[in-house]
């Protein structure tokens, strides 16, 4: 069986998949369980025998299915300045997607 890889891009990056990974990526505007279809740059078989690689795109044809919707940890932003009294701590989390990746066409 010939393994396909492919390098799709979202949120402004670039994530090399294959099927059946899961991945988080940048939060996606849809449902969990809902199917999404992803932007592709490159694909290829494991073997190396066939490569495609898009100018700038080839279209989507990497497929998967949104898990889950949810907030990574908290970081701590700290703004601090010396001798003045002057101290900010603000929290963020960041929204992310969990994707499975079903079929690369």
């Amino acid at each position: 069986m010939v393994d396909r890889i492919a390098v799709i891009k979202t949120g402004g990056k670039q994530y090399k998949v294959k099927p059946g990974q899961v991945l988080k990526i940048e939060k996606l505007d849809a449902e969990a369980g809902k199917p999404v279809k992803f932007e592709t740059l490159l694909t290829a078989s494991s073997d190396g025998q066939e490569m495609n690689l898009g100018k700038p795109a080839l279209g989507e044809k990497v497929e998967g299915k949104i898990l889950e919707q949810g907030r990574a940890k908290k970081i701590s932003v700290v703004k601090y300045k010396n001798k003045t009294r002057y101290q900010k701590n603000v929290g963020h989390r960041q929204p992310y997607t969990k994707v499975e990746i079903i079929s690369i066409a």
